[in-house]
């Protein structure tokens, strides 16, 4: 989990960093944009990292379902 905070912090810092940079704003704007930027990069990277982790849990879960079902009805037969 702290990787994925740390390279979504640094996503974040470096694109916020480079749009500055192309849109010729001054050296302190373009710090400013960038924390906020690996604040709101860390948070969204945090987001889909939970998002990607429970989707692959309720899939897992339901291959797991699906196997007990089937060794259920090759027990019955």
């Amino acid at each position: 989990m702290k990787f994925i905070f740390i390279l979504g912090g640094l996503t974040g810092f470096l694109v916020a960093t480079i749009a500055g940079w192309a849109a010729d704003r001054s050296a302190s704007s373009i710090l400013l944009d960038s924390m906020c930027g690996a604040v709101v990069g860390a948070c969204l990277f945090r987001w889909f990292w939970s998002v990607l982790l429970r989707g692959m849990r309720e899939t897992y879960l339901a291959r797991q379902r699906a196997a007990d079902l089937a060794a259920a009805a090759k027990k019955k037969s």
